[in-house]
């Protein structure tokens, strides 16, 4: 079961990573597992998201996402936005762009370094503001909660995160922005940052937007599906379970798409703190973009894997890490392998935390003892 699920996900890996290590050495090689990781890790909730949706769609709108939609995840999120937010930043062409990363690395590497602020400081406040509405909502599960119960209160505070993010905007701009790097020397890049974090607030309400839009045009059409349904059973007419079709599947479709694109974001702009070249960026991602919908089918197939309930949490301070070093690096140079092992050890210890956690719940069941989940929660550790 594992094999048929995995086993695209498995060849793709086993190719990208050959072909990074033929064609780039050993440095892309690491580069693109690390980036891989991230977005698999990145995409963990999206996965248990989609599959949770997807199992309400027939089976033909199952296949236009698992097809359609992969193609709309690999081809478009991961290998043309990338290109595109250098294009956009250092005002050149998407082709061009893409003919430069080929035929002239060096004059490309000038390009982006040159438009690394602007990157940085969109990228920046896109992550940090997934990263505050994440920290400031009230959840079930806690994983460092010393840090977290306090937080989830202020969070009670209306726009406190959309604050936040501009007054981290303002101090970027007056810090690291007035020496920023580029490939003449250190320059002013005040007003650049400005804008470009202004445009990084605004695309993810906007995101954030058109997924409540989609999630609301949703419910109204599964509330109209089930009252039609209720109507069936008191008239005794058959009601097919096969699955949402019609303009409700096509809703959950393009809610779906809309939910990938934006969980997308936060790994396209944080690849941007691990490397800026873009092949490499497409190839990691695209590799992690297998798993994502991997997992999905395997989800909707064989029940959940959300039992680990601190790696949602891992992700995020991932995220909210990726932030950090995005906007530190408009000023400084960080390693891209310091970069993404952060990630990856904060994503690793959840898991960790996760496993002691499933331990702990399993070993108080045994033992027959009352209320396990909240003992589980302070055993943890965290």
């Amino acid at each position: 079961m594992v094999l048929k699920t995995f086993g695209w996900s498995f060849a793709v890996t086993a190719l990208g990573l050959a072909f990074a290590a033929w064609q780039w050495g050993w440095e892309a090689f690491g580069i693109v597992l690390i980036l891989s990781i991230l977005e698999i890790s990145l995409s963990f909730d999206n996965a248990v998201v989609n599959a949770g949706i997807l199992k309400k769609m027939n089976a033909f709108w199952q296949k236009i996402f698992l097809t359609i939609g992969i193609l709309i995840a690999v081809f478009g999120m991961r290998l043309v936005f990338p290109v595109v937010i250098v294009a956009i930043s250092a005002k050149v062409g998407p082709i061009e762009a893409v003919q430069l990363a080929m035929d002239q690395p060096g004059k490309y590497e000038d390009l982006v370094t040159d438009a690394h602020a602007a990157i940085a400081s969109f990228g920046g406040m896109f992550l940090l503001m997934i990263f505050l509405d994440f920290i400031f909502e009230e959840r079930e599960h806690k994983w460092l909660a010393w840090l977290e119960r306090p937080l989830a209160k202020l969070g009670k505070v209306d726009m406190l995160s959309v604050c936040i993010a501009l007054i981290v905007l303002l101090i970027t701009a007056v810090t690291f922005a007035t020496n920023a790097h580029t490939s003449t020397g250190h320059v002013d890049k005040s007003a650049t940052v400005l804008l470009s974090g202004v445009a990084g607030l605004i695309t993810y309400l906007v995101v954030g937007g058109l997924s409540g839009y989609f999630e609301d045009k949703l419910e109204e059409e599964e509330e109209r599906e089930h009252e039609e349904e209720e109507k069936a059973k008191q008239e005794g007419k058959p009601v097919s379970a096969i699955g949402l079709a019609g303009k409700a599947a096509f809703f959950l479709f393009l809610y779906l798409e809309v939910l990938d694109a934006s969980f997308s974001f936060d790994g396209v702009i944080g690849a941007f703190a691990i490397t800026n070249h873009i092949f490499w960026m497409a190839l990691g991602l695209g590799i992690g973009a297998m798993y994502v919908r991997s997992l999905t089918v395997y989800l909707v197939r064989q029940g959940t894997l959300d039992d680990y309930v601190y790696l949602e949490h891992g992700a995020h301070y991932a995220i909210g890490a990726l932030a950090v070093i995005l906007l530190v690096t408009i000023q400084h140079e960080i390693s891209e392998i310091i970069t993404g092992l952060v990630g990856v050890f904060l994503i690793a210890g959840s898991f960790w935390s996760s496993l002691r956690r499933n331990k702990a719940v399993e070993a108080e069941g045994n033992a027959g003892g009352g209320g396990p989940g909240e003992k589980a929660e302070v055993s943890s550790g965290v």
